[in-house]
C-alpha cells in the first residue's frame, strides 16, 4: 500500500496545516510564539514521519533469513 506520493501528500497535509497555524494563531503578544511554536512541532513531525517512512519504503539493508539450509540459500 505504501507509495512514494505519501510523502507529496503528507507535505500538502502540513502546509496546510502551517497556514492554518499562521492565520488563525490567538492575537497579542504571544502570537509570534504560537505561530512559531506551531510551524516548528508540524515540521519537526512531518520531517520524522518522512524520514522513518522513507527509510522503510527503501532499507539500505536487504534482510535475509538466516534459518535456511545453505541449499536452499540464492547467493
Amino acid at each position: 500500500m505504501a507509495n512514494g506520493y505519501s510523502i507529496f501528500v503528507g507535505l500538502v497535509v502540513i502546509v496546510a496545516l502551517c497556514l492554518a497555524a499562521w492565520f488563525f494563531s490567538p492575537k497579542g503578544e504571544n502570537q509570534v510564539l504560537w505561530r512559531s511554536s506551531l510551524i516548528l512541532t508540524f515540521v519537526s513531525c512531518y520531517l520524522m514521519w518522512a524520514i522513518t517512512f522513507l527509510a522503510q519504503l527503501h532499507p539500505l539493508i536487504e534482510p535475509r533469513r538466516s534459518d535456511l539450509r545453505k541449499e536452499f540459500l540464492n547467493h
